[in-house]
This record gives structure tokens, sequence and C-alpha cells, in this order.
């Protein structure tokens, strides 16, 4: 099942300390994972920041907001205890308590507001709407947005890649294989690509700085699909070399019948096509450059340890 989201943790997470006793978040994380039969993958899902689990990210949301609207109290740092008046929520709703239920106390009004309206570095005040706070986490709205800004970078980068020359294709592959850790120095990777032209291999480029092993390559800056016969074009080159893994990367796609042929065959051949070969660029910053950085941070518990 996927993740619940924080207003579906709502209710469950206060019939969970409806016993009046203390309750440490940590465990309630684990207990709630275990009441929703999450898999090993679902529990251990890392928000894109890496700081935090997705499920215990939800979790402690949904306890910061009941804890707003007056349901659950912190007696010590860590642990919350459920009040009377999310005895009395749980009573008056037994199905569930979701974000417009907490708006009818004061104490949530008046948080929502203080969240609504904020001043900018100018002296603006924003009015923000309360769909857009409300229905996921903040971390979740900036997952979401940011994957929907790399998908349309990634688009906007395949659609440029397209255009270029031919020669310029073969540097950006070289550029790429050095941002992800191939290729030795810039000089030996641009000696590597291009040049070989032996039997269907377009380059030959070290796996690693000290060129203790090497990977064959095919670049194509293609608009029509790559079928099977190119890829067992490339992998009977690869076998007169002797060699036992391959890249074939290209500005299209592959047909199914070329990625069934690449997965039935001794010798490993890696598939890129347009799609993975913009998002690959994207995420190793080539052709792409940083126009705003975000930070996000957290309590640090441990300096509060010493305290």
């Amino acid at each position: 099942m996927p993740i619940p989201d924080y207003q579906t943790l709502m209710r469950p997470l206060l019939q969970l300390a409806a016993d009046g006793q203390e309750h440490k978040l940590r465990d309630a994380v684990a207990t709630l994972a275990n009441q929703y039969r999450l898999t090993e993958a679902e529990r251990t899902e890392i928000l894109p920041s890496g700081t935090q689990s997705v499920f215990g990210n939800r979790v402690g949301w949904a306890r910061s907001y009941l804890k707003q609207a007056g349901a659950l109290r912190s007696p010590r740092r860590g642990y919350f205890v459920i009040t009377t008046r999310g005895q009395q929520l749980l009573n008056a709703n037994p199905v569930s308590i979701r974000i417009a239920t907490l708006a009818a106390f004061p104490e949530f009004q008046d948080f929502k507001n203080r969240r609504h309206s904020s001043k900018t570095d100018h002296g603006q005040t924003l009015n923000m709407d309360s769909e857009v706070i409300f229905d996921d986490t903040p971390e979740d709205i900036l997952a979401s947005a940011h994957r929907l800004l790399c998908r349309n970078l990634e688009q906007e980068v395949l659609e440029t890649v397209k255009e270029a020359s031919p020669t310029f294709f073969e540097k950006l592959v070289v550029d790429l294989l050095i941002k992800m850790g191939y290729g030795g120095n810039r000089q030996d990777a641009g000696r590597a690509i291009g040049k070989s032209g032996d039997g269907g291999i377009d380059g030959i480029i070290n796996e690693d700085r000290l060129g203790v092993d090497v990977l064959y390559m095919q670049a194509k800056r293609w608009e029509a699909t790559v079928g099977r016969p190119e890829i067992q074009k490339f992998a009977g080159a690869l076998q007169g070399q002797r060699a036992k893994k391959g890249i074939f990367m290209t500005t299209s796609n592959f047909s199914r019948e070329a990625k069934e042929y690449a997965r039935s065959i001794e010798t490993r051949i890696i598939l890129i096509d347009g799609e993975k070969l913009a998002a690959l660029m994207v995420e190793y910053n080539v052709g792409v450059s940083v126009v705003e950085h975000y930070e996000v941070k957290k309590v640090d518990t441990d300096y509060f340890e010493g305290g």
C-alpha cells in the first residue's frame, strides 16, 4: 500500500495516545508502520533532503498539527501525551481526523494565521493558500515541486542536445562520463571518444582513473528508435575485443526487442536512452547550472542533549 499521508495518520496517532500514557515519537513511528503493514522499502524511503524517512516525517507532522490544535501536548522533548480535547476529538470523529476538523479550534486558527501571513524581505505581506500549505507536509510539497522542475528541465535539456552537432554531442558524452567518475582526466577521455570506429565501437574510455579496466561505447545522436540490429552489431564488436561490458547511449530510445536482446546476452550492455541521458546530465550538472539553493534544517537533538 502507498505510504499514508499525514492527515490519514492523525487519528491513528491520537488513538495510540488514547491510553493517557507518555509515548515516544520514535516508538509511535514504528508502531504505526506495523499497523499499516508497511514494507521495508516503504519504512526506509528517505526524503529528497536525505535527512529523514518519509513515513517518520509524516507522523511527525501529524503530531505537530495535533499539538497546534491542543489535542496533544509534549511533557518532555521527544514525547507526547493526549489531552482532554484529544479524547473528545477521538470520540467525536470515529472514522478520521483531518485539517478541516482541527480548524474548528481557535488555537489552530491562530496557527494557520501565523503560517499564512508572513513578511518578505521588503516588508510585503504574503497571503498563502491554505490548501497548498496543508494538503501535504512541507517536505512533500518541496519534493513534488523539485520533481516537476527536474522533469521540465530534463525535457528542455534533451531538446537542446538533439539540436547540437555530432561533434558537440561527443564532447557532451565525455563531460558527462568524467563527472560520473569515468575516463581518467579530461585529456585522456577526450582522445577516447569518437576516435575508434572499430566495427560499431565509437570510443573506449577508462572505467577508473587508473585505467585498470575500460568501457567500450557507442554514442548515437539519433531521432529514430534504436533497434535490435544496432545492439547486435555493438555486441559483436565487444566480443571481437573480448570486452565484458559496454555502454550504448542515444538521444532517442530503444525498441523492446533491443532491450530484451541486451538483457539476454552474456556481455553486459548498458542502454542509456534520451530520457536517461538528460536525467544524468541534470544530476551531474552537465549543461545546467544552479540558480537557487534552499537549505532545509531541523532541530539538532544532539546539541540539546548536552544541556
